[in-house]
């Protein structure tokens, strides 16, 4: 069993998340009216409404920009606006489907997104039940189609090794599930970049495995924690 699967769902949720990969834009249409979804990356309130700025500019002759956002790994801060929609039938329907959508591995854990629906009214009423279900079904539709990424924190790590080994304890490390962010090769050794899972349990596995690997000759370097986003 591998550092990942010992984890519980509380421990995966506070040691990563999934979020939009960039900017990606949806457009539905319902009885004649436009639902221009656009997603975006953001990992601070200020850039969530960022976006809508940008978005009224855009498209300035649109009725409604409602938007939705979560930030954080744990989803703490949620916001909602129905930007002259009636109350609830907007923002809210576009803040559940982002938290209930699936993201990377089907959890539905995404965040550091925001979400902006433009509406072009095409004359016919959809009534309370039908914006919900309007402003909900064009942002779950463009997370369907959005590229994803996972993010991760993960404790930073670097080696030396000899320039004739490196290559090879790269591609061991790999196979043991150690993120190798890349190598930079010196006048007289080459320095690993490696990253693991930041806990107590993934930072020993891996001193243990590298001591196996490289005969006690190669020793890891702490440098830290950060967040990550995997391939």
């Amino acid at each position: 069993m591998t550092s990942s699967e010992r984890l519980t769902s509380s421990e995966r949720q506070a040691h990563r998340y999934s979020t939009v990969d960039g900017e990606h834009r949806h457009e539905l249409e319902i009885k004649r009216s436009r639902f221009i979804t656009v997603l975006r990356r953001a990992e601070t309130e200020e850039e969530a409404r960022s976006l809508v700025a940008e978005l009224r500019r855009e498209f300035h002759d649109a009725r409604h920009h409602c938007s939705a956002f979560v930030l954080g790994p744990e989803r703490m801060a949620q916001r909602s606006n129905d930007d002259g929609e009636p109350s609830g039938t907007a923002g809210v329907p576009m803040l559940e489907a982002l938290l209930k959508g699936s993201a990377v591995d089907g959890e539905a854990d995404l965040s550091d997104v925001a979400a902006v629906v433009v509406r072009y009214f095409g004359g016919i009423l959809l009534g309370a039940g039908g914006l919900v279900r309007a402003y909900s079904e064009s942002v779950s539709r463009a997370l369907a189609r959005a590229p994803l990424v996972r993010r991760e924190r993960l404790r930073l790590m670097s080696v030396e090794a000899p320039h004739g080994s490196a290559g090879r304890l790269e591609n061991d490390l790999r196979s043991f599930g150690v993120s190798v962010l890349g190598t930079d090769y010196g006048p007289t050794a080459a320095t690993l970049r490696l990253a693991v899972e930041d806990t107590e349990r993934a930072g020993a596995d891996f001193k243990e495995r590298l001591a196996t690997l490289t005969g006690g000759s190669c020793a890891a370097v702490e440098l830290g924690t950060s967040w990550v986003d995997l391939a």
